[in-house]
């Protein structure tokens, strides 16, 4: 027999951005029921470096761009909340580094002078030196500059965990979705022939969000991919390196996080310009090669003979814009009780969050009556890429 359950909220999609709106509306006291039809975290979430940005690497051209003015303040909260005095308790989700780093090899590029000039970046930046070096960079050979920036790195397998702890029962695994109307309107979601009624029903589900906008009979808002060519490195030699390596251009050459494995060894993610443009036109075998040249030009005392590489192909599931352009902040759209949105980043997940409460404030939306609910079948939590493809 088919349950029938009503709740205030019903969201789609557990990844970072669901998971961090569902703890907000709990905490609020909002009735949330979130659908997840395969693993929490298992899409784009689990595939990000970790990196909470505070806008630095969006102003490597001198600009201050609507990007680093509306992302400015996440590392602020995001700390908040790690320390369990912000909008959630995030104690126990463990800090990968305290700081991100911009590092240039060699000389400044030229574009470096109106980037230290910029608003973006005042008192927000800081040379190291010596043993306050990442340790992957202090060696005698090394030559460049390095920058240290007020942002942090996230171990997103342990936040995507705490994020599932503080959802309780909330959590629902699914197969099948399909719309519930009354009178032609959306009113909830049938799940697995489950049917579950809300005030409000909100998508957030990254790429996920074009099948269910199609299963609803809409076409807007419409969803734009912008794909990566990641590539991991796993090696004994490894040492921690989470920093922006700085090129001739307004993008970082490489971005480097460093990531535990379950053997003890370290992995290295390398994105950056090395994973757009021209490393998403290369093969596998291509893309690793090129970046074994660049981690020996710019790393040559890491030794890397007993090395394994693999590569990730990830889809940026954003909002459509114009030219395939990054969008500046977290996005939300409206249709009556219907709401649909990506937060365009890891780190803008609690200004996604803040967009939909927004939202239900301006509506009169408030927690109602919804009885007692039955345990539900949770989904499992995804695993970090680096166990399946350098195990």
């Amino acid at each position: 027999m088919s349950q029938h359950l009503s709740t205030d909220v019903l969201i789609v999609g557990g990844g970072i951005a669901g998971l961090w709106l569902n703890a907000r509306l709990r905490r609020q006291g909002f009735s949330t029921v979130l659908v997840e039809n395969a693993s929490l975290g298992g899409g784009q979430s689990l595939k990000s470096q970790g990196i909470i940005h505070g806008g630095t690497k969006y102003a490597l051209h001198g600009a201050l761009t609507g990007a680093s003015e509306a992302i400015a303040d996440m590392p602020r909260r995001w700390r908040e909340a790690l320390a369990g005095t912000g909008e959630l308790d995030l104690r126990g989700v463990r800090l990968l580094s305290d700081a991100h780093y911009l590092w240039s090899p060699g000389t400044l590029a030229g574009n470096l002078t109106s980037f230290f000039a910029s608003k973006a970046v005042r008192s927000r930046v800081d040379q190291v030196k010596g043993d306050a070096l990442p340790p992957a960079l202090q060696h005698p050979r090394f030559k460049g500059k390095v920058y240290r920036l007020t942002e942090l790195v996230l171990d997103v397998p342990s936040l995507i965990a705490r994020l599932a702890e503080l959802a309780s029962g909330s959590l629902l695994a699914a197969d099948e979705i399909a719309p519930l109307r009354d009178n032609g309107e959306l009113a909830g979601l049938v799940v697995d022939g489950r049917e579950i009624r809300a005030q409000r029903i909100v998508l957030s589900a990254g790429a996920g969000n074009a099948a269910l906008l199609s299963a609803l009979g809409l076409s807007e808002p419409a969803m734009q991919r912008r794909p990566l060519h990641m590539v991991l490195v796993k090696a004994p030699t490894l040492k921690p390196l989470y920093a922006h390596c700085l090129g001739g251009g307004p993008k970082p050459r490489v971005t480097v996080t460093t990531h535990p494995a379950a053997d003890g060894q370290w992995v290295w993610y390398l994105g950056g310009d090395l994973a757009e443009a021209d490393g998403v036109a290369r093969d596998e075998s291509a893309q690793i090669a090129a970046a074994r040249k660049e981690l020996s030009d710019l790393l040559p005392w890491i030794d890397l003979s007993q090395a394994r590489f693999a590569c990730l192909r990830v889809d940026r599931a954003e909002p459509a814009q114009s030219g395939l352009v990054r969008p500046d902040n977290a996005f939300l759209a409206e249709q009556n009780r219907l709401l649909v949105g990506w937060p365009t980043k890891l780190a803008l997940a609690p200004d996604f969050a803040d967009r939909v409460l927004a939202s239900l404030d301006r509506d009169g939306i408030q927690p109602g009556e919804h009885g007692g609910r039955p345990v539900l079948p949770r989904p499992p939590v995804g695993q970090p890429v680096w166990e399946e493809l350098l195990p």
